[in-house]
């Protein structure tokens, strides 16, 4: 963790080229994760950790089928690393895996910039971790809402507004 206040360590990995700097990575994801905790209200008994890897889409492709038995690439995939039924939640929150060419792929078809989906896709990862899901309609609408108020504090726009991209983890 850099001097951020963030409420859990962050273990990056970047797996494959084209990605920014760990540098940028990290300030970015703190800054997702952070208002995630903040905004969600968020609890992780102390010293947690999330690990972040930033691949490709043959790696996420490959994550993907094994995990989820569908053969394609995907944005983002979340592995919980605890219980997700009780807060605080922890030591090892979890996983979350993004596919860059995948994130860029669509962000370009929503017209919005590649950070901004990014810091979605890291927020959507994030709630994963503590038991939002969005497999039927009445906890889509609840983990929806609940990323569209983060991302309004982090003032990026409604990723719902237009064209909704359903998150595939």
């Amino acid at each position: 963790m850099s001097n951020n206040n963030l409420a859990v360590e962050l273990d990056l990995l970047i797996e494959t080229d084209g990605w920014a700097s760990e540098e940028d990575l990290r300030r970015l994801a703190e800054s997702a994760i952070g208002a995630a905790f903040q905004c969600a209200e968020l609890e992780a008994v102390p010293h947690s950790e999330i690990s972040l890897v930033f691949t490709g889409d043959p790696e996420i492709k490959e994550l993907n089928r094994e995990w989820r038995g569908k053969d394609k690439p995907t944005n983002v995939l979340s592995f919980p690393g605890c219980d997700e039924e009780e807060p605080p939640f922890g030591p090892l929150l979890g996983d979350i895996v993004i596919a860059r060419e995948t994130v860029e792929r669509e962000a370009e078809e929503l017209g919005i910039p590649f950070k901004n989906h990014l810091t979605h896709l890291l927020v959507h990862g994030t709630l994963h971790l503590f038991g939002y899901d969005h497999q039927i309609d009445e906890e889509a609408e609840e983990m929806e809402d609940r990323e569209r108020q983060i991302l309004a504090s982090l003032n990026i726009p409604d990723p719902y507004a237009d064209a909704p991209l359903s998150a595939d983890t």
